[in-house]
């Protein structure tokens, strides 16, 4: 007999995404280990039985103090996990929605001292207690849209020591926010304007300096590189991941968002863990993602916030064979915090099928980084994250633009309702 901190019976629909080859990719990916009339007990903190409703008085008990949830035929999927955020940092750039609207693009808006320079002078000024005010703040937004896994990207310092600032800042928030966080060295995000003219001696310190200490500390699981033209070129970008790579870390890259940079090439060449963003529709690339095995991580509301004119390929990807995962890329570039959202974005602009999206969310996010042993699905002995809707199937939640959550638990404890 079990015995439960919390049950949870009535479940209309459980999406467990507990079975299957991980990451998903094709077909496979429309599968999400699908329960009805279910009933799951947490204990510790873990799932620790799943089952039928009609089952349940058989093995389960509450212990003195637990909790019983009756989920009125609602839908539960896993924690989502979000792939690819910036969500440390300062400032804002509402200033600039004017000059996206006017066609002014990112690259150009950047050479002028805006966009990601503007956020660079804003975090460099910020204080610590401002910047992890800011970003748990965000955090817990996001949470309580059903988001329990963040990859963490550093990126707006662009200098030796406020790099390692901002590295070892995401590593307290997890700490202070009870989330879980996958930090990424994003050093190679722009060229600082103390290096404007001399990018390679920026390499050099990113790959003298700044690497080996974020290795030997612990600071990052990833290095990430922004390989894009008139950011850093494919020889500098192999040269800070082979660096990486030598450390011990594993790699991510930035890679075709504004042209075919080489970046999903090189992502492959190298065996990344994932080529991020991919705006552009480039065939020959996604068939060489897919047979080196590079996960696709996929950013459908940022060329909408960008005014790009254009869509994430994800239907291409999948097509493909390419594993896809799905990110919000919160910033201040893109300012989504809810991945109800994302998933609808996911679905109507880059035409992932609703179940593709929810894979796509979990288990798939949670292989781009490297948590798929713990993160992304239902399973006895997994954390207890996940999330309740009020919906009476798990294809609503993309397709009802703005569904979110009755219900969130991480780790078997509420944290919405607060």
């Amino acid at each position: 007999m079990i015995r439960a901190d919390l049950l949870v019976t009535g479940i209309g629909e459980l999406a467990t995404l507990s079975a299957g080859p991980v990451p998903r990719i094709g077909e496979r990916a429309e599968e999400l280990g699908l329960e009805h009339d279910a009933a799951v007990a947490i204990r510790d903190g873990r799932f620790a039985w799943i089952g039928r409703t009609r089952t349940v008085r058989r093995e389960v008990r509450l212990r003195r103090g637990g909790t019983h949830l009756d989920a009125r035929g609602g839908t539960v999927v896993p924690g989502f996990v979000d792939a690819h955020t910036h969500l440390l940092y300062a400032g804002d750039r509402a200033s600039e929605v004017a000059l996206k609207i006017r066609g002014v693009p990112y690259a150009t808006i950047a050479r002028r001292g805006g966009g990601i320079y503007s956020t660079v002078r804003a975090t460099r000024r910020a204080s610590t207690s401002e910047l992890l005010a800011s970003a748990e703040d965000r955090m817990h937004r996001m949470a309580r849209s059903g988001t329990t896994t963040f990859e963490v990207k550093s990126g707006y310092a662009l200098s030796h020591l406020g790099e390692l600032r901002l590295l070892r800042l995401i590593g307290r928030l997890a700490s202070r926010t009870g989330l879980e966080v996958v930090p990424t060295y994003l050093g190679a995000h722009a060229i600082p304007p103390e290096f404007r003219g001399r990018s390679d001696a920026y390499v050099d310190q990113i790959v003298r300096r700044t690497l080996p200490i974020v290795a030997r500390e612990g600071l990052a699981r990833f290095c990430d590189v922004f390989c894009e033209p008139g950011f850093f070129t494919v020889r500098q970008s192999e040269r800070v991941l082979r660096t990486a790579l030598g450390l011990g870390m594993g790699i991510k890259v930035h890679a075709d968002e504004f042209a075919l940079s080489g970046g999903a090439e090189l992502a492959s060449r190298l065996g990344a863990r994932s080529a991020e963003h991919l705006l552009q529709d480039g065939r020959p690339e996604f068939e060489l993602l897919a047979r080196t095995g590079v996960t696709a991580v996929i950013l459908p509301v940022t060329p909408f916030a960008s005014l790009a004119g254009r869509a994430s390929p994800g239907r291409a990807l999948v097509d493909a064979g390419v594993a896809v995962a799905l990110g919000s890329d919160c910033s201040p570039n893109s300012w989504i915090e809810a991945m109800p959202l994302v998933l609808a974005h996911a679905v109507y602009s880059a035409r992932l099928s609703p179940r593709e999206a929810i894979t796509a969310a979990t288990v798939n996010a949670a292989h781009a980084s490297d948590l798929a042993d713990r993160a992304g699905s239902i399973a006895v002995g997994r954390r207890a994250d996940f999330s309740l809707f009020a919906l009476s199937s798990v294809d609503h939640i993309p397709y009802r633009i703005g569904s979110f959550p009755t219900l969130v638990y991480r780790q078997g404890i509420r944290i919405l309702p607060a």
